[in-house]
């Protein structure tokens, strides 16, 4: 049993004033692995006075000094790769191919974060004022469970590149993985008060985050819902936000497209995570008269994913985080078939030989249309759905026919075509012809997928405030 008994608050780790716990269970098993004790209102608030305190130093810190800590953080994340790996696989059930670049990926980020920093003017005149940079205060970060390693870098890094101190509220689900992390981040020799970490539940200690004076910021990536609670509950104290929502990315394939690589692909990005990402193609978008052929092309490429144990090195397909999101997404197919949509392959229940965990049969829905409930809601979970198109003008309008706005695919051998329609569909990161995300750009959501952008310069600005100094001879 793996017993995680306590929290970081001011350099230090400390018992929790609370007695509540919750069980820490493997997806791959739903068998018990540990514990975690979680923090209440209480720790939240010692954790947002270490904030406030270490905030009044940390603040005046030089741009050479902080660059020193990101690259700190970044070497102990990499210091203990193998073990951040192992955690994500066991209480994530993210795929042993994957695991390894995820904390990668988590480390980059704190150097994606010193990059920007060493780059941004903090001090620069227009005209007769001189224009100042300043961290904005306390940040309260709130994680998802779905990239747990990476969303906490990305915020922290961009909080630290400020001067900015935080208070990391990670999901409860993610204690795991978290209490490694927290440990790099021990081992890295931060100041103490700059980064506190604190487990606990939303209704408890992000709450607390949400609505202490003494928070600047609420920096959060998750559910829609969520996201729309917290800015309710910020607007009395008037704090700034950050909100990475949810999504329904659009996949278009316009017929001159290369069906055999852009069909397949179009599978991988609906089922990128286990099918549990915010930014997943969920919705593929092609010609009326290509459907059969596109049919064809899923269900082979399905065919060829292994879903299994994420301990197993040819594994692509994991399990669902929870049971609870194993039965939201059989409910979500249970719709599909019961609406009229076709299943071409995949459908209720677990694999074959799977059937102790969370594991979903990777799901392909065909003759899907805009009113169906899996074609307009976020389900998170390997469920594609595909709709038909007569031409490019109905394409866009169908794709923008959502209140989501994260991420759009479009494939065809038109770049010019490409790059027009890139223009026209409401979402804040469009993909075209299979490229990857670039993590130095911005990254948010437009309509009901969020507020704000995080990564690279983007991120960091989100983390300060602005100041104008009118005068004569000002010194820069």
């Amino acid at each position: 049993m793996r017993n995680i008994e306590k929290i970081y608050i001011d350099g230090k780790f400390v018992t929790p004033r609370s007695i509540d716990h919750l069980d820490l269970i493997n997806p791959s098993t739903r068998e018990v692995f540990g514990r975690v004790t979680l923090g209440n209102e209480e720790d939240a608030k010692l954790a947002i006075a270490a904030a406030k305190a270490a905030f009044a130093t940390f603040s005046k810190t030089s741009v050479e000094e902080r660059s020193v800590m990101l690259q700190r953080l970044n070497d102990a994340i990499l210091d203990r790769i193998d073990e951040l790996a192992e955690a994500n696989i066991l209480e994530y059930g993210a795929p042993r191919m994957a695991s390894t670049g995820r904390v990668r990926l988590a480390a980059a980020n704190l150097m994606d974060s010193k990059e920007a920093l060493e780059q941004f003017d903090f001090v620069h005149m227009i005209g007769k004022a001189k224009v100042v940079s300043e961290p904005v205060g306390v940040i309260g970060i709130i994680t998802p469970w779905n990239a747990s390693y990476s969303q906490i870098t990305a915020k922290l890094g961009a909080a630290i590149a400020a001067g900015c101190t935080v208070v990391i509220k990670p999901s409860e689900l993610s204690a795991l993985q978290t209490q490694l992390l927290t440990e790099c981040f021990h081992a890295a020799d931060i100041p103490p008060g700059v980064i506190n970490v604190v487990n606990g539940l939303g209704t408890t200690v992000g709450a607390e985050l949400t609505r202490n004076p003494d928070v600047a910021m609420i920096n959060f990536t998750g559910s829609t819902r969520v996201g729309k609670e917290i800015r309710r509950a910020t607007v009395d104290s008037m704090k700034r936000v950050t909100l990475e929502l949810g999504g329904k990315s659009p996949n278009i394939v316009l017929d001159d497209a290369d069906f055999a690589k852009a069909i397949p692909a179009a599978v991988r990005s609906c089922y990128m995570n286990n099918g549990q990402a915010c930014v997943a193609g969920t919705r593929l978008f092609v010609p009326a008269h290509r459907l059969e052929e596109v049919k064809k092309l899923a269900r082979e490429t399905v065919e060829s994913m292994k879903v299994g144990l994420p301990t197993e090195a040819d594994t692509i397909l994991g399990p669902l985080v929870t049971e609870k999101q194993y039965n939201q997404v059989q409910r979500y197919i249970l719709s599909g078939i019961q609406e009229g949509a076709e299943l071409v392959i995949g459908g209720e229940g677990h694999p074959q030989g799977l059937e102790e965990g969370n594991f979903v049969r990777p799901t392909v829905f065909a003759n899907v249309t805009e009113e169906m409930t899996i074609a307009k809601e976020e389900i998170f979970g390997p469920v594609l759905s595909i709709l038909t198109f007569k031409n490019e003008e109905e394409a866009v309008a169908m794709a923008n026919n959502t209140d989501y706005g994260l991420g759009a695919y479009i494939s065809t051998a038109n770049l010019e075509k490409a790059n027009e329609l890139a223009s026209r569909i409401q979402a804040g990161v469009v993909l075209i012809n299979g490229a990857g995300f670039e993590m130095k750009a911005p990254f948010g959501g437009f309509k009901h997928s969020g507020i704000g952008r995080e990564y690279g310069i983007y991120g960091l600005e989100d983390c300060l405030e602005t100041k104008t100094i009118t005068g004569f001879d000002l010194p820069m």
